[in-house]
């Protein structure tokens, strides 16, 4: 899935964070993909259609309490993927101010695939996904006003997928 650390730069999983992916496998089983942990930070990988309701968990359950959602982002992989893996990761950056604990959920999507808007869990997520949609083209299953946010009206394009003209005598950047 996409450019990774070499094994030998990645951190053994502390007690902590061994017991935050335990606690998501006891509940979601295989829809948690895999874990690491790198610069002491952990990120899990989790299936689409069980995001919505690992972001509920997360945020509602009393041994993670993620209050906050710091961020929505996305990767695309077009040239670094495999072959029939998918060309975008979705993130969402989690944190507890309770426990001083940050996980971030990666989550594969495939190009012309939808993913779950986190809107219903966060409200802080409505803007964070326009970016993600307006800058990467990701659209988000159930946003209430999903639109452009950060790209002229008429914007043609997604700016920061890796197909997208960078130079100016290719760039189609406004519908006439």
């Amino acid at each position: 899935m996409g450019l990774r650390p070499e094994p030998d730069q990645l951190d053994a999983l502390t007690d902590d964070q061994k017991m935050v992916v335990e606690r998501l496998r006891a509940k979601f089983g295989d829809a948690v993909l895999e874990s690491q942990s790198f610069r002491k930070e952990l990120s899990i990988w989790v299936r689409k259609d069980a995001l919505l309701d690992i972001l509920r968990f997360a945020k509602d359950d009393p041994e993670l309490l993620c209050e906050m959602l710091t961020d929505v982002t996305s990767v695309d992989y077009l040239q670094e993927r495999g072959p029939d893996e998918p060309r975008f990761e979705l993130l969402h950056n989690l944190y507890s101010l309770t426990f001083n604990r940050r996980i971030l959920l990666k989550t594969p999507v495939r190009e012309n695939e939808t993913a779950p808007s986190a809107v219903s869990v966060w409200k802080s997520a409505d803007y964070m996904e326009r970016e993600v949609y307006d800058l990467m083209g990701l659209v988000f299953d159930g946003h209430p006003n999903l639109q452009r946010i950060l790209t002229p009206d008429g914007w043609l394009g997604h700016p920061l997928r890796k197909d997208h003209p960078t130079r100016t005598d290719q760039f189609p950047n406004v519908e006439n």
